[in-house]
């Protein structure tokens, strides 16, 4: 057999070829399906935080912000401990990006306020001077889309077993429950609820007064999204 080998190169190079590739499969794979499993601290988004994830999209904050910090010390220092894939597991699609024209955004929740989001939407260059990022003033009267949310909510937890309404473990030890409604009315008291703690924190009077109405503008559920990400 292995004098055959040797005269035959060709079909010696297949068999080194097939022995790598399959020890390579039996090494590598199982350590990347245990890495993307969710990150203990890693919950699933609420129904406001969804929704406000859909107004990050919609409105193409991902074209200009990241959210994928690299292995490098001149990230970790600016944006906190690199990402982790396991961290992604509830994110449907990706918004890891590849241009940065401004900061990325995947720890903002964790030095950011919801009083600095509300000014920094309303008149970016008013907080940040020199910035080139337009004002969304829109978002202050705009009416967030708890109805997608709450759809949203309902298929990736049938389809992909996101795990609401079940404990879901924490770094300190403890236990969180995402709750999702049992009906679309069920979902909506539940993003007043939590759109209710977020006005707490912000000064415009509208926003507030709206809330209080039994509505819910996009700038609120996007707080609710940036606060999240941590």
């Amino acid at each position: 057999m292995f004098h055959w080998l040797e005269k035959h190169p060709f079909f010696f190079a297949v068999g080194v070829f097939l022995t790598v590739a399959f020890a390579g499969l039996v090494t590598i794979l199982p350590n990347f399906a245990q890495s993307s499993r969710p990150v203990i601290g890693t919950a699933p988004y609420s129904t406001l935080e969804l929704a406000g994830r859909h107004v990050y999209i919609k409105n193409s904050c991902n074209a200009c912000h990241s959210q994928l910090v690299r292995p490098f010390k001149s990230e970790t220092d600016r944006y906190g401990h690199y990402s982790l894939s396991g961290e992604y597991a509830y994110d449907r699609p990706f918004l890891w990006g590849s241009k940065r024209t401004g900061p990325d955004l995947m720890r903002v929740g964790n030095y950011r306020t919801t009083d600095w989001h509300e000014n920094h939407m309303k008149d970016p260059s008013g907080v940040v001077p020199g910035s080139i990022m337009p004002a969304y003033r829109w978002m202050f009267t705009n009416a967030a889309d708890i109805d997608t949310a709450f759809a949203e909510q309902l298929t990736v937890a049938q389809f992909f077993s996101v795990p609401y309404n079940k404990p879901v473990p924490m770094r300190d030890g403890s236990t969180m429950v995402v709750k999702m409604g049992s009906s679309l009315a069920d979902a909506n008291v539940l993003a007043l609820a939590e759109a209710k703690v977020i006005v707490e924190d912000m000064k415009d009077q509208d926003v507030k007064d709206a809330v209080a109405n039994g509505k819910i503008p996009e700038i609120v559920a996007l707080i609710a999204y940036l606060n999240s990400l941590k």
